[in-house]
């Protein structure tokens, strides 16, 4: 159903609704728990080994560790959990989708069902009552836009999550390869502490290298990706810049966009979810778009979104003018950026519409 075809009950909060599933306080209170130790534990874990560790903090070895699996766990969440779970950006081959659940389950931010429920959520109400992380709505003065900062970037993590996953992700939870791997997504996530414990005993030979290495391409690359991934719900929602129309706060952040892999090209996001490449005007470097060209001239994805020349002119703000929706539908030709991951250049091809494009612009057209 599409938002101009609800009706009020439908566009009610999932949390207010009376089909909302209710939740056990005690399951209530290990989720808490589990989460507070996410967003907590890392810096614990630093105050504690630095002081011990002091002289033997960090190596080569343990960066190049710790950025590879940041590649990969970042990447598994902006390419795959991101645009192909919860925006139909392209379509993947079985291999490739269960790869990129199981890089995404590595950054230890929840299941791939979950993640793409309460993103999809989020564009259904963006910055208006619904949506489970904006910072726009807590008033407005100094002190009530920082504390609605700090409820997008952590905050709501400890709420009471309303987000009913077969009322948005019903296509996902059809997908049985997605339901087991949201099953193992902790199995992931361990691993992805596991293995850089295990890498750093196997090339220093100590428990201490093991412990350096698990520091740092464990416990700092994933708490580095977290803060990176939440900035796109606070940071990006509340400073920079809106070249393209939207009915929100979205902005583009350029300073996160190589951390983000260019989703912190939010606003682009936003006025055109379905687009797998966010980072469309020159100079702009997406590193998701550029991996999934690599997916698609593998063979290995198809179907991809690539934004369309016309659609970027009539979405244009030329300034940060007030929102507003696309005046259109999509046409059935796309633009492709052919400079690379700058997106400098625009041609025309044919693609195939998305079978999700009316969930897509939900939040746009709302």
């Amino acid at each position: 159903m599409t938002a101009s075809t609800a009706t009020a009950p439908d566009l009610a909060p999932t949390a207010s609704r009376p089909d909302a599933p209710a939740r056990r306080s005690g399951s209530r209170g290990v989720d808490v728990s589990v989460t507070g130790l996410t967003v907590i534990g890392p810096f614990i874990a630093l105050a504690i080994a630095i002081p011990l560790l002091w002289g033997r903090l960090v190596s080569v070895r343990d960066l190049a560790i710790a950025a590879a699996l940041y590649a990969v766990s970042g990447l598994g969440i902006a390419v795959g959990y991101h645009r192909l779970f919860t925006h139909r950006a392209f379509t993947a081959n079985r291999p490739l989708k269960i790869a990129l659940a199981a890089a995404g389950s590595m950054a230890v931010e929840g299941s791939v069902i979950g993640w793409a429920a309460n993103h999809r959520r989020h564009h259904r109400f963006s910055d208006r009552p619904g949506d489970p992380h904006s910072p726009n709505l807590s008033g407005t003065g100094p002190a009530r836009r920082f504390r609605g900062m700090v409820h997008a970037h952590v905050g709501w993590l400890f709420r009471e999550d309303g987000t009913d996953p077969e009322r948005y992700v019903a296509d996902l939870m059809a997908d049985r390869d997605l339901v087991l791997m949201g099953r193992l997504w902790g199995v992931f996530a361990v691993g992805s502490l596991v293995v850089p414990f295990g890498l750093g005993w196997v090339l220093s030979g100590t428990l201490t290298g093991a412990v350096v290495t698990f520091l740092w391409a464990g416990v700092v690359r994933m708490a580095l990706l977290h803060h990176v991934t939440w900035s796109i719900n606070s940071v990006c929602h509340t400073f920079g810049r809106r070249p393209f129309r939207t009915r929100d706060g979205s902005r583009n952040v350029a300073a996160l966009s190589v951390l983000s892999f260019g989703e912190s090209f939010h606003n682009l996001h936003h006025a055109y979810p379905v687009s797998a490449r966010h980072g469309v005007l020159p100079h702009q470097v997406d590193l998701a778009a550029a991996t999934i060209k690599w997916f698609e001239r593998a063979g290995w994805a198809t179907d991809v979104h690539w934004p369309e020349a016309t659609r970027l002119v009539a979405l244009r703000t030329g300034g940060s003018a007030p929102a507003g929706p696309p005046s259109a539908r999509r046409p059935s030709a796309v633009a492709e950026p052919s400079g690379g991951p700058t997106g400098r250049g625009l041609v025309m091809t044919g693609v195939r519409r998305s079978s999700v494009d009316e969930l897509d612009e939900l939040g746009e057209r709302e």
